[in-house]
């Protein structure tokens, strides 16, 4: 059984890339059939891959693993069905089935609808690849393929200058992420000899549980993989190509937006056990994360595009995926993409319904006076500290000795008090009573969800040491106090709103602080011209 899995999950992602080589006019000339031949081939990855995610649940990951197998195909030896690469894979498939059956009504009556196809295809098989690769080698190839095929998808109009600006600095981005990637698979083989993800875990949790000197190039290591995955992720300062992409077709922005973005995430958390080794490098996740997510909470909020506005919560939702790896919380991290990959994919596609939707939507609370205000947050703020302190203790992960849990507490008990107090908006107790009840259920999926993917992961992802140095307790208080301050914005933000430093706040705030100017000048002096007007 092992070995059939292992030559079905082998073959999924050479098919889907081998879509790339299928003749366009042909594709073009019949759409329908190549759409109905895609979604059998990703119901049949969901079922293998689901069939493992089963197997895993019940009779524990050793059973996906035969004793020896010799597939005489390309990759298959560098395949590995591990509990993590099942459950990514599993994402992948299912948001794909969705974005190509989509697709056909999105798209019906463009000629090159086939062609569209062929590419969303390779780009799935790509993140496939990149998922399930055993090696860096591998796994970098992967990365290269996903973004080449999304660099297709955004130029799937041509005449559209601005959609191929976007593309353009988009690749100048992948360039520098694809360098940074190299550096480090380059000092990983110096230091560990070797490529395979088996022996550098091995090693790295040695040098862990013994008490080792790390090797000397680890720290560069750990810092390379950081600043790759900062510019797949879209974080600060490489984030300004993502808003830019919006002039793509929708289900390029969900593919996008759900699955492709992930990738600098997953890299974190598949090398986790060598990432874990750089403090240092765990610090700047944590600042590059708080940073990002912060910008883009506040840039969201003034966008007056409702795919920008999508794209920039995108890039918030990364930061505080990227600051929870950077707190050693990987499986917080993971449980974070998967629930944004669901969300993002549907705001997404339901993006033109979404005026319909906000005709109908409850009174804000923005709407309050200061004074129910005030007392809105006295209410909300102790249920919210009880329910986080309830969701800690039932993960098991509240610790004082572990300064990022309490971070990640204290972030959590301003969110939940945010949604608490949205449902005072008229005092209504029906209304309250709702607010109260959504919170309890966000802590209890929470504590579902982690202990779900604990059962599937055996021995977890949390890898690092419970102390902390000065160092890492300055990066917390720093990251505390960012939320903090945001928080504090968001409530006066109406009663300060016509002040004059807010007006100009937020001109510049929609403008995205006009960060995207240098990207700009660089893609101008390697593309001869300068940006269009979007």
């Amino acid at each position: 059984m092992g070995t059939a899995l292992f030559l079905m999950g082998s073959l999924i992602p050479i098919l889907l890339m081998g879509w790339i080589l299928l003749p366009a006019y042909l594709l073009n000339s019949h759409h329908k059939l190549a759409t109905r031949l895609a979604n059998y081939l990703l119901i049949l990855a969901l079922l293998v891959f689901g069939f493992c995610l089963g197997s895993i649940l019940f009779s524990g990951p050793s059973t996906l693993v035969p004793d020896q197998f010799s597939i005489p195909l390309p990759f298959s030896k560098g395949i590995s069905l591990e509990p993590l690469t099942i459950i990514m894979a599993n994402l992948i498939c299912f948001l794909g089935l969705i974005i190509t059956r989509f697709s056909l009504r999105y798209l019906d009556g463009d000629p090159e609808q086939g062609k569209f196809l062929r590419n969303v295809c390779f780009t799935l098989g790509s993140v496939l690849l990149l998922v399930l690769s055993n090696n860096m080698a591998l796994t970098f190839m992967g990365w290269l393929f996903t973004s080449l095929g999304l660099h297709l998808l955004l130029n799937h109009y041509p005449e559209r200058n601005w959609a191929v600006w976007a593309a353009r600095k988009k690749f100048l981005v992948s360039r520098i992420g694809d360098l940074f990637f190299l550096c480090a698979i380059f000092l990983t083989y110096l230091s560990f000899g070797s490529l395979d993800y088996s022996v550098i875990f091995a090693k790295s949790i040695e040098i862990r549980n013994s008490g080792l000197e790390a090797p000397s190039l680890v720290t560069w290591i750990g810092l390379f993989l950081v600043l790759a995955s900062m510019t797949k992720s879209a974080q600060f300062p490489f984030h300004t190509w993502l808003p830019d992409t919006m002039e793509t077709p929708t289900p390029v922005s969900a593919l996008m937006h759900a699955g492709v973005i992930n990738a600098g995430g997953f890299l974190l958390i598949r090398l986790s056990p060598l990432v874990t080794l750089s403090p240092i490098s765990l610090d700047i996740l944590a600042i590059v994360g708080s940073i990002t997510a912060l910008m883009a909470s506040i840039l969201m909020l003034t966008q007056t595009s409702i795919k920008r506005s999508l794209a920039y919560s995108t890039i918030a939702q990364m930061g505080f995926m990227i600051l929870q790896c950077g707190l050693g919380a990987f499986i917080p991290a993971l449980l974070h993409i998967l629930t944004h990959s669901f969300y993002k994919a549907h705001a997404f596609l339901s993006s033109g319904s979404i005026l319909e939707s906000a005709n109908s939507a409850e009174p804000s609370f923005s709407n309050l006076e200061p004074r129910n205000k005030i007392k809105a947050i006295l209410i909300s703020l102790p249920i919210a500290m009880l329910l986080c302190l309830a969701t800690f203790w039932a993960i098991g992960a509240y610790s004082t000795s572990k300064p990022g849990s309490m971070v990640l507490g204290f972030i959590l008990t301003l969110a939940l008090t945010q949604i608490i107090w949205q449902s005072c908006a008229n005092g209504n107790l029906k209304l309250a009573c709702g607010g109260l009840l959504n919170a309890m259920l966000v802590c209890a999926s929470y504590a579902i969800g982690y202990h779900l993917l604990l059962r599937i992961t055996p021995g977890g992802l949390d890898l690092v040491s419970p102390s902390a140095g000065i160092l890492d307790i300055l990066v917390f208080m720093l990251v505390t106090l960012g939320f903090l301050a945001i928080f504090i914005l968001q409530v006066l933000m109406v009663p300060m709103g016509r002040l004059p430093i807010m007006r100009a706040l937020y001109v510049h705030a929609m403008n995205g602080f006009y960060l995207d100017i240098p990207s700009r000048k660089i893609a101008g002096v390697f593309w001869g011209k300068s940006s269009p007007v979007p």
